[in-house]
C-alpha cells in the first residue's frame, strides 16, 4: 500500500475517534515530518483525564516501514507540565517483518517558568516479547522534543525520534526510523 492509502487510513480512523468521543471534547490532530518518515496522530479525551488516540508512522530509513498504534492514556495538563501513561498497541507492518503487540509507556514535558510557550521533554513506549503476535519479538519508540506554543491551540515541535522492531526471523533487530522530525500539534 503506498503512503497515500496508509494517510486514508489514518484519517478514517480519525473521524471515527472523534465521532467517537464527542465533538465536546478535547483532543488534538498531530503531524511531524522528517527526512525519511511522516507521522501522523489523533487523540481524543474519552472522560476527564482520559485519552484515547491512533497514528500512523511510514518511514523508508532503510527499507519500507509503517508502523500504526492505538493507545489508551491517562493524562494531566498544568501550566508546570504535561504528562500521559498507559498502554499501547503497535502494529508492525515493515519489509523486514509484521506483527503486533501490547506495550506500555508514556509521555512528559515541563513547561519553562522563564518561558512559559516552551516546554521540552519526550515519550517512550516499549512491547515486550511476551504479548506480541506474527514476527514481531520486541518493540520500541522513543522520542525528545522541544515544543514552543504559537497561540493557545498551536505547538511547533523539533525533535528526535528512534522506532526499532526485533523480528523472530532472519532480520532480527531492524532499526524502522531515526532522526530528526519538524511538527505541529493543533489542540481543540
Amino acid at each position: 500500500m503506498n503512503t497515500l492509502g496508509h494517510f486514508a487510513k489514518a484519517a478514517l480512523a480519525a473521524g471515527i475517534l472523534f465521532a467517537a468521543t464527542g465533538a465536546h471534547a478535547a483532543g488534538s490532530l498531530d503531524l511531524n515530518l522528517g527526512p525519511d518518515a511522516v507521522q501522523f496522530e489523533a487523540a481524543g479525551e474519552i472522560a476527564h483525564g482520559v485519552a484515547l488516540g491512533g497514528g500512523v508512522l511510514h518511514s523508508d530509513y532503510r527499507r519500507d516501514a509503517t508502523i500504526y498504534h492505538a493507545q489508551l492514556l491517562g493524562t494531566q495538563r498544568t501550566r508546570e507540565r504535561d504528562v500521559g501513561i498507559g498502554a499501547r498497541w503497535t502494529q508492525f507492518d515493515t519489509d523486514y517483518g509484521n506483527g503486533g503487540g501490547l506495550g506500555l509507556g508514556g509521555y512528559g514535558y515541563v513547561y519553562l517558568p522563564q518561558a512559559p510557550a516552551v516546554s521540552v521533554g519526550g515519550y517512550g513506549f516499549y512491547t515486550p516479547g511476551v504479548v506480541t503476535s506474527g514476527d514481531l519479538d520486541d518493540g520500541y519508540e522513543f522520542g525528545v522534543r522541544a515544543r514552543y506554543a504559537f497561540t493557545p491551540n498551536v505547538d511547533g515541535y523539533v525533535g528526535l525520534r528512534q522506532a526499532a522492531a526485533d523480528f523472530d526471523n532472519r532480520h532480527g533487530n531492524r532499526t524502522l526510523d531515526r532522526g530528526a522530525q519538524v511538527g505541529v500539534r493543533l489542540s481543540f
